[in-house]
């Protein structure tokens, strides 16, 4: 340790006159000042994470030095208001823990068409008390199947039905005004394969030949695959596609741990980090003030291994954090680790992800409808509800994504409850096929040989109020407004920041009419994205 910090201070020491050249226009600015007492702080932090992944390649120095540019000039070109914001927010790191915090996420073409539209309903969300906003995928994706969103051809392009970058940044500051932070996502885990960077590793470009993992053969893929799961089993099999449009006219089999047009990023290359680095830091110079780190988990990849949160993983979003703290402080980072309940505890920290969403209290808040009974619900809460001062939760009772049965089966054995057999037991509850059911759910990625599946569902339909409704039946529909009002005043009170899926707050029931689009038919994940209907909003 007293080694590696001497080998910082010695890089940081070469390194400025180096960044003084550069910058030799700005030495006098105030805000070089400020960036330079950034640096100081948290260049040991940076420094020490690179090193640790890597340390141990010849041009790692080059990298750090491109890094460190890329810090100063982002730095520089941040607007004012926002260089006002990051210092409001060193003075109060603690503002989102607020009593007052309530946030909202939705889709911008369902929820209002566009931009545009979503400006146009600020004054709804102060009526309904919003401090912190989070729009679902807006970047450019391929068209047709995109993962709703998450195949992103172009951070730096909002796709053209929604707006434009400066649509974007506008909004960004009247959200802002209104007291309302701006959540994106970024994901950093894979790009679309029609990212420019995808494009030019087919096309030979040498500087993009380690961007991705790509194999000629077989054998490296077969040799990891024999340690990954699958996580779409029905898109592909295994976490590999193969590609035979490279212009050498020699096909590839491209590391895609989603879906075949998600190509994984090779974070083994320190370039990779500095590009990712960059479109961060782009982001974040536009106004957003939360970034929701996509499939963090997946990041790393290491040859014997799950390949899901490795230390490595660890290591790589601590750098990314020390980056915004140099660079733009007023970043902070969510963590979205659907993994098992000790896992996404190592992802929360102030030196990490200062904000985690709570996947373990949502699910078994729906197991406690299911069961009626509350002992999961209290042992996991007392065990792994507790997290590091300077965070918070971003507690949900239903989001865009699926319901996937996070318990920790040690919780569950101590209890008596099997943990597979009560797996089966909610899933065949929420999709309507156990008796007494009030649940209007569908299957996701469901496995008839093993019996795994999620749970697709609006949070009025899992509740009881679509089958109520169609019954007609007053004492259900009181019985499911309920359950709605509980789950509810639950994430509003058990501490952190509550997040509204919006619809929710009006009950919209499932859209079936996802099955008549050929693009999405495939994923049951649309049943509970619905067109927001503003005349019911109205009523």
């Amino acid at each position: 340790m007293h080694d590696l910090h001497r080998e910082l201070q010695r890089t940081l020491n070469r390194l400025l006159p180096r960044l003084e050249q550069h910058f030799a226009n700005n030495l006098k600015s105030p805000q070089w000042r400020t960036f330079r007492q950034r640096l100081d702080a948290h260049f040991p932090i940076l420094f020490e994470r690179l090193v640790a992944l890597y340390g141990q390649q010849y041009d790692f120095y080059y990298h750090l030095e491109q890094l460190l540019v890329l810090l100063g000039e982002s730095w520089l070109a941040r607007p004012t208001a926002l260089q006002k914001l990051d210092q409001a927010r060193e003075k109060a790191p603690d503002w989102f823990q607020s009593q007052e915090m309530l946030g909202a996420v939705c889709y911008v073409d369902l929820f209002a068409g566009d931009l545009a539209g979503v400006r146009q309903k600020i004054d709804y969300f102060q009526e309904l008390g919003l401090t912190y906003l989070h729009l679902m995928p807006l970047f450019k994706a391929p068209e047709g199947d995109s993962d709703g969103g998450y195949a992103i051809s172009d951070y730096r392009q909002v796709e053209p039905q929604l707006g434009s970058m400066d649509e974007l940044r506008m909004l960004a500051a009247e959200l802002r005004q209104a007291g309302i932070s701006l959540v994106l996502d970024f994901v950093f885990n894979h790009t679309s394969d029609e990212h420019r960077w995808a494009q030019q590793m087919r096309a030979g470009d040498p500087e993009q030949q380690e961007t991705y993992f790509a194999f000629p053969d077989r054998q490296m893929p077969d040799a990891y695959d024999r340690t990954l799961r699958e996580i779409f089993p029905d898109q592909h099999a295994g976490s590999f596609s193969y590609r035979a449009d490279f212009a050498d006219g020699q096909g590839r089999w491209v590391w895609t741990t989603f879906n075949s047009f998600q190509w994984d990023l090779n974070y083994q290359n320190p370039q990779t980090f500095n590009n990712m680095a960059a479109e961060m830091l782009f982001l974040a110079n536009q106004g957003v003030e939360v970034l929701r780190l996509d499939a963090l988990a997946f990041t790393w990849k290491e040859m014997g291994t799950n390949c899901e949160s490795l230390p490595q993983a660890h290591t790589l979003v601590q750098a990314f954090n020390a980056v915004a703290r140099i660079a733009a402080p007023a970043l902070l980072f969510k963590s979205e680790a659907i993994v098992h309940p000790d896992e996404v505890a190592e992802y929360i920290s102030p030196q990490e992800c200062q904000l985690s969403y709570n996947p373990l209290l949502m699910a078994l808040l729906w197991e406690t409808l299911a069961t009626r009974q509350v002992r999961l619900l209290r042992a996991s809460m007392a065990r792994r509800f507790a997290i590091p001062a300077g965070c918070a939760w971003v507690n949900y009772v239903r989001c865009h994504d699926d319901i996937g049965w996070t318990f920790d089966d040690g919780d569950a054995s101590a209890l008596g409850i099997n943990g597979y057999d009560h797996r089966r037991f909610l899933n065949a509850f929420y999709i309507g096929r156990f008796p007494g059911s009030f649940a209007r759910g569908l299957p996701f990625q469901e496995n008839p040989r093993t019996g795994d599946a999620r749970i697709s569902g609006s949070l009025a339909s899992l509740a009881g109020l679509e089958r109520a409704l169609q019954l007609g039946d007053e004492p259900e529909i009181e019985l499911a407004t309920g359950r709605i009002l509980l789950l509810h005043a639950i994430i509003l009170s058990i501490g952190g920041i509550p997040l509204l899926y919006l619809g929710d707050e009006i009950g919209a029931l499932n859209d079936y009419g996802y099955r008549a689009q050929a693009d999405k038919a495939g994923d049951s994940r649309w049943v509970h994205r619905p067109q927001t209907d503003w005349e019911k909003m109205a009523q």
